[in-house]
């Protein structure tokens, strides 16, 4: 039994912040849905008699050239709308300090152990199969990250059932692992910095702070503002998604008298649809379409930096996040949900190996003068997405039984006030509530039965 100080590991979360899970997790299913028909629809025309328009569209390009903006409309998907992809990433992470799962060390120390272990273990197993087979250790990062989006639209087909713990396991998860896909994006992707562009950025940035810190309001103000802080960021040679992510970090997630939502909420509400139904699949429209031949195929699994992303993914991923999970538990007053067992985090870490959009990113980042090396290493990206999905959904079909009755007790709500019985079983005034509800039921029942036994010997019915 566990001891009083002990807190659960998958444990049932606060009904605030499961509605907020809840409600982010139906966006981000729904962007994934969207995610997977674009990486679809840019496989079909990079692979049919259409692959020359495709790619004189991915390579058309526009934009002021003084400015160091006249980009690839595919440069634009990678160095733009990302941006807006990373901006929520931000709020999301700035939430789960303040108000989610990471707010309390102890709490934090799970999904963050977890997901250090699910980049680390991911980067290894690269490095020793390019290492042993004399392959170039450049994509090191590429199957370190996981794709949120990718990973829901998986469970909203085979996972439905899922329970809300295991749920917001996998939402902070992604959260800690886009933090350090960033770091990695920012420090080992940095060829040449320019200091006065970047200075002007960071300028930009405490603008936008202090705007908000006054409680400034208007989008015809931190639009633009926004536009130059990315400009500048972009000019500056850091990856233009940095300017996304730290203008995410700032927005205030604390309510005030009279507000019903902070500002990051409120914003993340308008620009999470935006982010997940319109910029990731148009990243994915232009960056998924690789070339996939039978020898394309071959190649993954016999080049070394092709192999190293798929088992990557498929096994450094749910080894590192499942270790991780399993290594804090035993290690820390953590205990796991007595509801759930090993067997359902494994499922969960297998989950993580999906890696598309920043995995797709940092692909193309590793190998800037290797064009053809790079589509590879996306073909490696999308077949490892592709089996460490199958794995999941293997796993996840054969204890989807289990789930459903968790499912089905975490939603029950018999006494039909809109919150889940489960939140209320220690309160006196639910039991009152259910004693009536039981009663009436009751009574309902011998009500039923007195008139059909009246029936059965002819009183006031047939015989």
């Amino acid at each position: 039994m566990a001891a009083p100080n002990d807190r659960k590991f998958l444990g049932r979360q606060s009904l605030p912040e499961r509605r907020f899970v809840t409600d982010a997790l139906r966006t981000e299913t729904v962007g994934g849905v969207l995610l997977l028909l674009a990486a679809i629809v840019a496989l079909v025309c990079a692979n049919s008699p259409l692959h020359d328009v495709y790619d004189d569209v991915k390579d058309f390009s526009f934009g002021p050239e003084s400015l160091h903006l006249r980009l690839s409309i595919a440069e634009w998907a990678k160095d733009g709308l990302l941006t807006v992809f990373f901006f929520v990433a931000g709020i999301e992470l700035k939430r789960e300090l303040i108000a989610g799962e990471l707010r309390d060390p102890k709490a934090a120390a799970l999904p963050v152990i977890a997901a250090i272990c699910g980049m680390a273990a991911p980067a290894l197993v690269y490095t020793v199969v390019n290492t042993t087979g004399g392959g170039s250790l450049e994509g090191w990062a590429v199957p370190t990250a996981t794709d949120i989006a990718f990973a829901l639209a998986v469970l909203a087909v085979i996972g439905t059932a899922l329970p809300a713990a295991l749920r917001a396991f996998l939402l902070t998860l992604a959260v800690v692992d886009d933090l350090f896909a960033i770091l990695i994006i920012a420090i080992f992707f940095t060829q040449e910095i320019d200091f006065a562009a970047l200075g002007l950025a960071v300028a930009g940035l405490a603008v936008f702070w202090l705007l908000h810190h006054k409680g400034i309001r208007g989008w015809y103000v931190y639009v633009p503002l926004a536009v130059v802080i990315w400009a500048l960021m972009h000019a500056s040679g850091v990856h233009a998604t940095v300017a996304g992510v730290a203008m995410g970090l700032m927005l205030r997630c604390t309510m005030r008298d009279g507000e019903e939502r902070s500002p990051a909420e409120h914003i993340e509400h308008q620009v999470r649809p935006l982010s997940a139904g319109l910029a990731v699949p148009l990243f994915a429209l232009f960056a998924a379409g690789v070339s996939i031949s039978g020898d394309a195929v071959a190649d993954v699994f016999t080049r070394p930096e092709t192999l190293g992303v798929v088992l990557g993914l498929v096994a450094g991923k749910t080894i590192g996040v499942f270790g991780g999970s399993w290594l804090a538990a035993r290690f820390t007053k953590a205990t796991l949900n007595e509801d759930l067992a090993w067997a359902d985090v494994f499922a969960v870490a297998s989950l993580a190996g999906i890696g598309f959009t920043v995995s797709l990113l940092i692909g193309e980042l590793a190998f800037p003068e290797d064009p053809a090396l790079a589509a590879e290493v996306k073909a490696a990206v999308l077949i490892g997405s592709l089996l460490a999905a199958v794995l999941a959904g293997v796993l996840l079909k054969l204890r989807n039984n289990r789930y459903q009755k968790l499912c089905a007790d975490e939603d029950r709500d018999e006494d039909l006030d809109g919150i889940p019985d489960i939140y209320e079983q220690g309160n006196p005034e639910y039991h009152l509530r259910m004693a009536v509800i039981h009663e009436a039921k009751a009574a309902e029942h011998r009500r039923l039965a007195e008139a059909a036994a009246a029936r059965g010997t002819g009183d006031g019915g047939p015989a």
